[in-house]
């Protein structure tokens, strides 16, 4: 039997500036996670306080998403012991992926050509952040 590929460890971000609440990012990064399978059954999600002093928020705001996400069956909350995730299967459309990356790649793009760069001086800084990304998960 071949060994499971490895999954990439789920980093969590919000964006202040997308007019999105924080508890509804929350729920979006998770859903995208069990998605494209970052994210498996049974997979533990982070304790509501240590993920709110990692995103530097309100624990009430965690909260309120692991609520909801327990409301929809996409997680299951066990006193004591943790937020897993549950066994609801969630599929994204190629529509709704594409829909997500042009809304985080388009503010990017505004704010690096108001200061000048060309799109190839652009494209290359991301090639390489996506480099020393993907090295330091190898690590």
């Amino acid at each position: 039997m071949a060994p499971a590929p490895e999954r990439k460890p789920i980093q969590f971000s919000l964006d202040p500036k997308s007019g999105v609440p924080f508890y509804k990012q929350i729920i979006l990064q998770v859903e995208f996670a069990i998605a494209d399978g970052r994210f498996l059954t049974g997979d533990q999600l982070p304790t509501v306080r240590s993920l709110a002093v990692d995103l530097k928020i309100n624990p009430n705001t965690v909260a309120r998403a692991y609520n909801e996400m327990e409301i929809r069956g996409i997680v299951n909350t066990q006193q004591g012991t943790g937020t897993f995730i549950g066994d609801k299967e969630l599929r994204l459309t190629e529509v709704e992926r594409e829909g997500m990356l042009e809304s985080l790649v388009r503010p990017f793009v505004a704010k690096v050509s108001s200061y000048g760069f060309t799109m190839e001086e652009t494209l290359a800084a991301v090639r390489e952040g996506c480099q020393g990304l993907m090295q330091g998960v190898e690590e």
